[in-house]
C-alpha cells in the first residue's frame, strides 16, 4: 500500500468529523472537501524581451509542484501590451489528490513561514462560491528553488477549489487543514 499524505489522513480522520459537528451535516458526504489546487504564474511582460523566461518558469513551477507545468498562450491581440495571439503569457498547473495534499502540506509547513514579516494570510480572497485565491509575491519562498539559478523573481496565484457551498464553510475547511489566516480580533 502506498504511503498516504499526512493531510489526506488528517482530513479523513479529524476534519470530516469536526466540520460535520460544527455545521450539523446529516451525512459525511455533505462535508466540503478540497477538490483541486490551481497554480498560475503570469510571465507576459518578460517573454517579449527574453524567450528563456518561459522555459525557466515552466521548470521552476514543475520543481515546486512535482507535476509537469504547461505554458499558457494569449487568446487575442492587445496592441497596448504589445501582445500577439499565441504569445506565451503564463504557466499553470492543476494539482489533484495526493499531489495536491503533498503540495498543501509543503506550503503550510515550509513555504509560508519563509515569507518575510509573515503574520498570516488574508481571508478576503474568497469568491463567494467557496473557492479561495492566495497571491504569493516571490517564488523563492519554496525551498526547492535555488536562488542562484533564478532569472527573475515572480509571483504566483494559488487557488484552492473546494466543494463548499459558502465562504464560511470553505474558510473553516482551510483553517482545519492548517492555513494560517490572520486573526481578526488582533486589531481590536
Amino acid at each position: 500500500m502506498a504511503n498516504l499524505p499526512r493531510l489526506k489522513t488528517k482530513y479523513k480522520e479529524e476534519i470530516v468529523s469536526a466540520l460535520k459537528d460544527k455545521f450539523a451535516y446529516k451525512s459525511i458526504m455533505q462535508v466540503p472537501k478540497l477538490q483541486k489546487i490551481s497554480i498560475n504564474q503570469g510571465v507576459g511582460r518578460y517573454t517579449v524581451t527574453d524567450k528563456k523566461v518561459m522555459d525557466s518558469s515552466i521548470l521552476e513551477m514543475t520543481t515546486i509542484t512535482g507535476q509537469q507545468a504547461v505554458g499558457a498562450k494569449s487568446k487575442k491581440d492587445i496592441s497596448n501590451f504589445k501582445l500577439r495571439k499565441g504569445m506565451p503569457v503564463g504557466v499553470r498547473v492543476t494539482l489533484r489528490d495526493n499531489n495536491m495534499f503533498e503540495f498543501l502540506d509543503r506550503l503550510i509547513s515550509v513555504a509560508l513561514p519563509r515569507i518575510r514579516d509573515f503574520k498570516g494570510i488574508n481571508d478576503k480572497g474568497f469568491d463567494g462560491k467557496g473557492n479561495y485565491t492566495l497571491g504569493i509575491t516571490e517564488q523563492i519562498i519554496f525551498p526547492e528553488i535555488n536562488i542562484d539559478k533564478i532569472n527573475k523573481i515572480m509571483g504566483m496565484d494559488i487557488t484552492f477549489v473546494t466543494s463548499a457551498k459558502t465562504d464560511v464553510e470553505a474558510l473553516e475547511l482551510l483553517k482545519q487543514f492548517g492555513l494560517p489566516f490572520k486573526n481578526q480580533n488582533q486589531n481590536l
